[in-house]
């Protein structure tokens, strides 16, 4: 192997496969903390999907590995896309979940982000592997992201909740056990997997208003991304996310008033808030979040 390559706090370049994973280099990383989203069912209004784009920026995360679509995607339900270079040379882009390292010197933890769409096929081969990747890179939690349609008012705060497997975390971090019963996403299955693994995990969810859930929501991605900066510890870099999420309410409001049903509806949402109604998995506020998910880790020593 040649001497040129990436820097050296992210690792030799490996372009080698192990399994499903194609490796573009190996990360040296400081007890990283793992934060994924995917497109799909688990994600209303691309809510989760946009926060994770908007981490993977604001940190300069650098792409080191993806998981090969070929064995995990029906392309005639998720079809890749042909794009022109300079108009000219053809390009097919393949669906892909790619992993990302960002390096945070100043603090305790390095992120790994894993952004991506989800799969169709092989689910329990698929999570296999990121928990393959997760043992090696030293993962000591993952925290998944994702958005749900819910009966609420989009002049309403973004309600974020979130839940925890582990007993211990979910107490610490004011979460609460899932007591949910139905169809799950690759979001529940991941969360289970590293479990089973050893690897605890947190689940942060927001609230998109169900008349509005086809519509990119700006309000609920920058609701996510600052929950998921307060639960890591890491400063918050929203970027355009607050102008363009007032941007986003105004012209919701904009279209509900011009529809005197819907605008009666979101009418009724509004008077129907209710705080004995406010859903278990409630987040707590305070600064304590990352205090505590540091303490947690510290405790418990890397897995």
């Amino acid at each position: 192997m040649g001497t040129a390559g990436p820097p050296s706090n992210l690792g030799p370049e490996v372009p080698n496969n192990d399994g499903y994973v194609r490796w573009d280099d190996r990360p040296q990383l400081r007890r990283p903390i793992l934060v994924a989203a995917f497109e799909g069912w688990n994600d209303a209004a691309d809510a989760a999907s946009t926060a994770i784009g908007q981490l993977s920026q604001a940190w300069r995360a650098r792409r080191f590995a993806e998981l090969d679509a070929e064995e995990f995607f029906d392309f005639t339900l998720t079809r890749p896309r042909v794009r022109l270079d300079d108009g000219l040379v053809r390009h097919i882009d393949w669906p892909t979940n790619e992993l990302r390292a960002a390096l945070l010197p100043d603090l305790s933890h390095d992120l790994v982000l894993l952004a991506g769409t989800e799969p169709q096929l092989r689910w329990r081969t698929f999570c296999t592997e990121l928990v393959g990747v997760m043992r090696e890179l030293g993962v000591e939690m993952m925290v998944t992201l994702g958005a749900l349609l819910a009966d609420v008012a989009h002049t309403q705060p973004v309600r974020v909740t979130g839940a925890a497997a582990d007993p211990e975390l979910a107490e610490r971090l004011h979460l609460s056990r899932s007591r949910y019963e139905g169809p799950t996403g690759i979001v529940g299955v991941l969360a289970d997997a590293a479990g089973r693994a050893g690897i605890p995990s947190a689940s942060l969810w927001a609230a998109v208003p169900h008349y509005v859930g086809q519509t990119p929501s700006p309000k609920a991605t920058l609701a996510l991304l600052e929950r998921t900066s307060e639960l890591l510890g890491v400063p918050n870099r929203p970027g355009t996310l607050q102008s363009e999420a007032v941007a986003y309410e105004a012209r919701v409001t904009e279209l509900v008033q011009s529809d005197p049903d819907i605008a009666e509806y979101v009418a009724q949402l509004e008077r129907d808030v209710d705080e004995d109604e406010e859903p278990e998995l409630e987040l707590s506020s305070g600064e304590s979040l990352a205090a505590e998910v540091e303490r947690f880790l510290r405790d418990h020593g890397p897995k």
